[in-house]
């Protein structure tokens, strides 16, 4: 079975060295980088016109040998950058999967920043040696250059940063970090981290090599037009909550035990935020059609998908877990509108009911089903 990524957050972090310092890591990388760009530039004096045009070269080529070594070496793996690509495929993508993008706490800045001997052994060893190489043609673009390289690998870091931050920070409504959050999350998807999104500052290269891709944030339900009918239900399930969610959110089995649901058009296994699905569905005597999209998966935790159908429906649905010794309770909630009056009366009249034994129906039928897959596969312990 794939790790989940609240398991591989768990064993990552028991594994940072007690002694780490995130504050002090962050630090050293913007100090150190701040000095040395302050002593390559301190080499310029009385630049000419024609000097200046090195800096959008230096930066483009700095640009391009980011993408390079990202899509080459951080997602395929080569003898020689072995210790790279498990650092980054194996280590930073596990531990940041859609819908798990952001950190919890500062120490997770391990898997975010490079190591912090990396900037001084970008300096010394490619800023450095071009610099000299440079500067016995012109002092003042040798100055520009080395100076760029480590401005290039500083701007790496904090925008990387800021990709991860907390949705609650501010820094996230800069469009320019937004707009490229955005574009980081999508290259976190599992099917497109080796095809796609490989910048992290601007993604010229990957328009130029055609490897961009994007899909507009999903938009939230307009579940303000009219109140909401919700209703939650909740159920025990001898299982752990990681085996009972990752069941759950397995939408190819929803027809075994929601007796709503009669056909599931989508992907196989637990499905992560941004995959999407299509349903039919016969609920409260009525057959229908739901296009979903999941909007969160945190694994054990809680799976969140939303869907449009017929009849102005529009709907949200929700599976929380929580451990009860070697139980798990499941939350079920369910919260729907429809546009047209005519079946919102329905709703209040007649569906509404029916629905909502359907619905609890569905977690006897879910415990009975899950407990007898979980069983079969060696799960249910």
């Amino acid at each position: 079975m794939r790790q989940t990524t609240e398991g591989f957050r768990s064993r990552y972090r028991a594994d940072i060295h007690p002694l780490y310092n995130p504050w002090l890591h962050g630090a050293f990388v913007l100090l150190f980088g701040a000095l040395a760009i302050s002593a390559f530039w301190s080499t310029v004096h009385q630049v000419r016109p024609a000097e200046w045009l090195v800096v959008p070269v230096t930066l483009l080529l700095f640009n391009l040998g980011v993408y390079v070594v990202h899509r080459h070496l951080g997602h395929h793996k080569k003898t020689f950058a072995r210790l790279f690509y498990a650092r980054h495929a194996v280590d930073h993508h596990s531990f940041f999967t859609p819908g798990h993008m952001t950190y919890d706490s500062a120490r997770d800045w391990r898997v975010i920043l490079f190591p912090a001997w990396l900037i001084v052994l970008h300096t010394l060893a490619v800023a450095l040696p071009l610099w000299w190489l440079l500067k016995h043609i012109n002092t003042n673009v040798a100055g520009l250059v080395g100076g760029l390289l480590v401005l290039g690998y500083l701007a790496y870091e904090v925008f990387h940063a800021c990709e991860h931050l907390p949705l609650r920070n501010p820094l996230t409504r800069l469009p320019w970090i937004r707009q490229m959050r955005r574009l980081h999350e999508l290259h976190h998807r599992r099917e497109l981290m080796q095809e796609r999104n490989f910048n992290i500052v601007f993604p010229l290269m990957d328009y130029l090599f055609g490897t961009l891709y994007w899909e507009p944030e999903p938009a939230p339900l307009n579940l303000t037009r009219t109140p909401m009918t919700r209703m939650q239900h909740q159920i025990v399930i001898a299982a752990n909550p990681i085996n009972v969610l990752a069941y759950a959110c397995t939408v190819s089995f929803w027809p075994q035990w929601h007796p709503s649901s009669l056909h599931i058009d989508g992907p196989k296994g637990p499905l992560h935020a941004g995959a999407r699905f299509e349903e039919d569905i016969r609920a409260g005597g009525r057959d229908g059609h739901l296009r979903w999209e999941v909007a969160e998966y945190l694994p054990g935790r809680r799976w969140s998908a939303c869907a449009q159908g017929d009849h102005g429906l529009s709907l949200v649905v929700t599976y929380e877990c929580d451990a009860e010794g070697n139980d798990t309770r499941f939350v079920r909630t369910l919260e729907y509108q429809f546009s047209g009056l005519t079946m919102r009366i329905a709703n209040r009249l007649l569906l509404k009911r029916r629905i909502d034994r359907e619905s609890a129906a569905s977690l006897l039928a879910l415990r009975d089903m899950a407990h007898k897959h979980l069983t079969a596969t060696g799960l249910s312990a």
